[in-house]
């Protein structure tokens, strides 16, 4: 078995753990950090295959979209936070595991390079670009999947925004344009009071 394959069935073996663990984890937090390593994973499988583009934009948009996310959860279900920083140590251990994890296959996904193992490269002709060919077939042969795709996306913010909306506020902040247009004399009186002699 060559090293590309051995890393591939590797990833993909981590990949199915943990997307198993994101499934039946019954804390939100195990489920998370899963979650996070699944999306990592895949993001190491396409670097793999030498589409750097995908590698890093799901590695990018998703892990960072599913802390933010997972953040945001957290907020609205008014989790006490007391007591999830009081089991910080509880997953520690976890953490550390999957951030080790996480180290351990970039280093076997860039270690080809590196260590000059040799790998199958993909017959490429000069001059083309992943993400150029990835931005031409979105426009072209995929135009209306990407439409669906960004009218749901809009949908989904357009519900976000109706279901935090809480109603008009009132509030004591002045208008700057009345301020601009407000004169001294409309504002202030000078009232002149008799000097008082002791």
């Amino acid at each position: 078995m060559d090293f590309p394959t051995f890393v591939f069935f590797f990833l993909a073996a981590i990949l199915i753990f943990a997307a198993l663990r994101v499934i039946t984890s019954r804390n939100p937090v195990y489920a998370a950090l899963h979650l996070m390593l699944a999306f990592f994973t895949t993001g190491g499988i396409w670097a793999l295959l030498q589409a750097e583009f995908l590698a890093i934009a799901i590695i990018l948009v998703y892990v960072g979209a599913v802390m933010v996310l997972f953040l945001f959860v957290v907020m609205m279900l008014d989790i006490n936070m007391d007591r999830i920083r009081e089991g910080f140590w509880n997953y520690l251990p976890l953490g550390a595991v999957l951030g080790l994890l996480m180290v351990m296959e970039m280093g076997l996904v860039l270690g080809a390079k590196y260590f000059q193992v040799p790998i199958a490269e993909a017959v490429v002709p000069a001059g083309v670009s992943n993400t150029k060919e990835i931005g031409a077939l979105l426009v072209t042969e995929y135009v209306y999947t990407f439409e669906l795709a960004a009218i749901i996306l809009l949908v989904g913010m357009i519900a976000a925004v109706v279901l935090t909306y809480r109603g008009k506020k009132t509030s004591k902040i002045a208008n700057p344009n009345q301020q601009v247009f407000v004169k001294a004399k409309d504002r202030m009186r000078i009232v002149q009071m008799p000097v008082e002699k002791d």
